[in-house]
Order: structure tokens, then C-alpha cells, then sequence
């Protein structure tokens, strides 16, 4: 089983409000709270991938329901 994941490439909704924030400012929050974070940990938040290995009767359970519901 391979599983990918992305962040939601759809733009984000702009509101009013957010026209009236100094972008400056924002960019600079954004810019000290990525400054702690690794390249790795960055990268996780808008993709993975991973491979997982079943066995078949695991595989046949996991395929009819994925979410485990």
C-alpha cells in the first residue's frame, strides 16, 4: 500500500480582514516560527509518502475499509 499525502493545493480564502494585516508583519511571524523547524519538519507539512507492506488477509481488511470505521 503506498499512501500520499499533500497539503490542499486550493489558495487559501482572503478575507477583508486579512487585507488589513501588515503583510510585513505576518511574514516575519511566519519567518521566526519556520526558523526553529528543520528542512524535514517543514516538508512534512505539506507532503509524505509512505509504503506499507500487508499481508493479504491484512490488505483484504485494510482495502474494503481504509478508515478502520
Amino acid at each position: 500500500m503506498r499512501i500520499e499525502a499533500v497539503a490542499d493545493p486550493e489558495p487559501p480564502i482572503i478575507t477583508e480582514e486579512d487585507l488589513d494585516l501588515d503583510a510585513g508583519a505576518e511574514i516575519e511571524h511566519l519567518i521566526r516560527r519556520m526558523r526553529g523547524l528543520s528542512e524535514q519538519e517543514l516538508e512534512r507539512q505539506i507532503y509524505r509518502r509512505k509504503v506499507v507492506y500487508l499481508c493479504v488477509p491484512c490488505f483484504n481488511r485494510w482495502i474494503e475499509n481504509p478508515l478502520g470505521l
